[in-house]
């Protein structure tokens, strides 16, 4: 069984989705969540679903090596970024290179990097007038949203979308393809 831990640092709704996707599988589970907000609703969801959920602060994430030696504690296989904000610390990065995906609401390589997230990527690319957006899959590496691409899905960019619709419809394509890009990855580890 490989151990999957998600970092997350807002809602949750990838993280649950990515949960119950693997519920009931038989070659992994999410065990652990872990999120820098102490608040962040992504922490109940997880525990309401049976999986450890903790907070850690900057000074465990940069500098102590804490999240580092639970990831390790936990016989973490893979790690997932869920709408996580910060950028990882070279020696997660080093120890799960190669296993640290995450997702990203536009198509790359443009629309991303620090600062672009959430409803900011939506509204660089309505901005941009473009006629269609996404969602990006791709490994984790030293720098925001530079890692090599897994997979990307498109979706249009309608006449009269807001922010609203277009997360929206971004929104579908994440819960539709990351638990099975996850697991494709996985798949692809043994």
């Amino acid at each position: 069984m490989k151990n999957i831990a998600i970092l997350a640092s807002g809602t949750g709704t990838n993280t649950e989705n990515i949960i119950r996707y693997f519920s009931n599988g038989k070659k992994a589970k999410v065990t652990l969540v872990l999120s820098n907000k102490p608040q962040a609703m992504v922490l109940k969801r997880a525990a309401t679903l049976g999986v450890d959920a903790f907070f850690f602060d900057r000074s465990q994430f940069y500098m102590t090596g804490e999240v580092l030696m639970m990831l390790r504690r936990r016989e973490t296989h893979m790690v997932v970024l869920a709408g996580f904000l910060w950028l990882v610390p070279g020696d997660i990065i080093e120890a799960y290179r190669g296993r640290i995906v995450n997702i990203h609401p536009a198509l790359l390589p443009g629309f991303g990097g620090k600062g672009m997230y959430g409803d900011k990527v939506h509204r660089a690319v309505l901005d941009a007038g473009c006629t269609e957006s996404g969602i990006t899959i791709h490994y984790v590496n030293e720098h925001y949203d530079s890692g090599d691409i897994i997979f990307q899905a498109r979706c249009p960019v309608l006449p009269g979308d807001d922010v609203k619709t277009l997360a929206s419809r971004v929104h579908a394509l994440e819960y539709e393809h990351y638990p099975r890009v996850i697991e494709k990855v996985l798949v692809a580890m043994e």
